[in-house]
């Protein structure tokens, strides 16, 4: 019962802290979350939730990605994979090495390969974050897609650099070749099995689990919210990469739906639970965050005596080296996108050519920030073994728990300051890129359904011919410019008129199925124009959205 009412408290606090950034529109919901979280565990009589890893990566991690996996463009991600690979392995590996050195140079005693166990779980970034910071001041499109892709994958690889490190530190051994071929294995068996199983669901969601048209099926809804869970079990049972295995399925799934321009009521009703699926538990962990964060600053140890007793009072020494920890962070991720940036200029100068024109340093400053720490951090530190195989106590870990929770916290004060005021000051075009492509997408899709409608004829001679005795081709083109027919089938049906009444339903009928056409061609349209890329999946989805209403309500039901 405890549970329970824990549970149900946890989720109430969610949805209030939703609400109260009407209030505090300045203060980041996820900052407003880990606040309201380490207020209620202050106090000794406070809230205190017991933070199982293993369950809280199991529950949260494979549906928050698998959406994101969904919900990311491929085109952009295609666009841009070479600097999303880069920064997803190339930084993650520079900021294990790099800053675990930093980190073993400042606290004495400490091992190497403990150092780099916190190097590699401060890695990987939270793109979710970085989208509550900035809020009202909307990214470039760009630079969004690049973070988006960038979380998306560095998570797997920052996991996999951590587990050879807490291996290093356990077995005092360690081989670089070995480790290169276990990740490579880790990634695409990871990868294999959620292309594999999306591909299979997506098989049997077509052939096996159809419905009727227009009528969704709820228990078909319920196994694709539950969908991204079975790809991470099978690749974790496997020791693959359950993350990445999370992320394939997403965007295979999403694939596999973007060739299928058929209307399908189910998605809207799917879409409307992910989005609160998704609020919820991006909410529950930042509340988790600061329920624990009271507990980790009791625990403190002295950062200068590393393998100590734990204690609370080297407070303000703890703090410094976590704010020196952080500046290294961001300095080096800013020196990393400045070099990723500028080596295709210098390479065009090199070769004589006209370079393209380089970001500019507002906009790699918002990139540097956009490095926030979130949820697989404090997941993938809580997971650390507490004892090395000689039943001895895992080196600093208190420590590195501490690190930990403070850089999060930073990077999301820092963010949430830094990044609306750079977002400021960057030019606003950019940001209008994706309405201008709606618009033109809109304008092609209504143009298809005016193409069939110039076909109207033609098309609906099976109906006409079933039509009563008093139509004829007039009542066709009425059809087209009728306005108030919901009034006169309403009078006719007040005059209990029968041939009336027929007559009306017959035109209804008409109507509807005219209108079910031209959204079918606008639907047809928009999904020919996303599979030649001409269009993303951001405005294929918005677009495809309004249509679905449009069919539902026209079809008479809701799901």
């Amino acid at each position: 019962m405890d549970t329970v009412l824990t549970t149900l408290g946890l989720l109430t606090l969610v949805a209030c802290s939703g609400l109260a950034t009407r209030f505090l529109p300045r203060v980041p919901l996820p900052l407003l979350q880990i606040a309201l979280g380490a207020a209620l565990a202050w106090p000794d009589v406070g809230l205190h939730v017991p933070f199982d890893p293993g369950v809280f990566m199991l529950l949260f991690i494979p549906p928050l990605l698998f959406a994101e996996g969904w919900q990311i463009p491929k085109r952009e991600f295609g666009n841009f994979r070479g600097l999303i690979l880069v920064l997803a392995v190339g930084l993650v590996l520079a900021t294990v090495a790099g800053l675990g050195a930093l980190i073993h140079a400042m606290v004495p005693g400490l091992p190497l390969s403990v150092a780099c166990v916190l190097a590699a779980v401060l890695s990987p970034t939270d793109a979710v974050a970085v989208s509550a910071i900035a809020g009202r001041h909307r990214l470039p499109p760009g630079l969004q897609h690049v973070l988006e892709g960038e979380s998306l994958m560095n998570d797997a690889s920052a996991l996999v650099a951590m587990k050879f490190a807490v291996a290093a530190t356990m077995t005092h051994s360690f081989s670089l070749p070995r480790a290169a071929l276990d990740f490579v294995l880790m990634a695409c068996g990871g990868v294999a099995v959620g292309v594999a199983f999306s591909w299979a669901f997506g098989l049997l969601h077509h052939r096996l689990l159809r419905w009727h048209e227009g009528h969704p099926v709820k228990p078909t809804v319920l196994l694709l919210l539950l969908m991204p869970f079975a790809p991470y079990l099978i690749a974790e049972h496997f020791g693959l990469s359950g993350i990445l295995a999370a992320v394939a399925a997403g965007m295979t799934a999403n694939m596999l739906d973007v060739k299928s321009s058929r209307f399908n009521a189910s998605h809207l009703q799917t879409r409307a639970t992910w989005d609160v699926i998704s609020f919820a538990f991006n909410g529950l962990i930042f509340l988790l965050l600061g329920l624990q964060f009271p507990d980790i600053l009791r625990h403190a140890p002295p950062p200068s005596h590393a393998l100590g007793p734990p204690s609370g009072q080297h407070l303000p020494e703890l703090f410094g080296a976590a704010l020196l920890i952080m500046a290294a962070l961001l300095a080096l991720r800013f020196a990393w996108l400045a070099c990723l940036t500028g080596l295709p200029v210098w390479l065009a100068r090199l070769r004589g050519r006209t370079p393209a024109a380089r970001p500019s340093l507002v906009l790699l400053g918002v990139g540097a920030l956009g490095g926030i720490r979130g949820a697989i951090t404090l997941a993938a530190v809580l997971s650390v073994p507490l004892t090395l195989p000689d039943g001895t106590a895992f080196p600093a870990r208190d420590l590195l728990i501490f690190q930990a929770a403070v850089a999060i916290v930073l990077s999301l004060v820092i963010g949430s300051v830094g990044m609306p005021w750079l977002l400021r000051k960057l030019d606003g075009s950019a940001a209008t890129a994706h309405e201008r492509e709606e618009r033109w997408a809109r304008k092609r899709a209504s143009l298809a359904a005016v193409r069939l409608l110039d076909t109207v004829p033609a098309a609906l001679e099976p109906l006409a011919d079933a039509a009563p005795g008093e139509a004829d081709a007039d009542a066709l083109a009425a059809v087209h410019a009728r306005v108030g027919h919901d009034y006169r089938r309403r009078l006719a049906q007040a005059a209990g008129d029968h041939r009336e009444r027929r007559a009306s339903h017959w035109s209804t009928h008409l109507e509807k199925t005219l209108r079910l056409q031209a959204l079918q061609a606008e639907r047809n349209e928009l999904h020919r124009l996303r599979l030649r890329h001409q269009i993303n999946d951001e405005t294929l989805r918005t677009l495809v959205d309004e249509l679905d209403r449009h069919e539902v309500a026209l079809r008479g039901h809701g799901g």
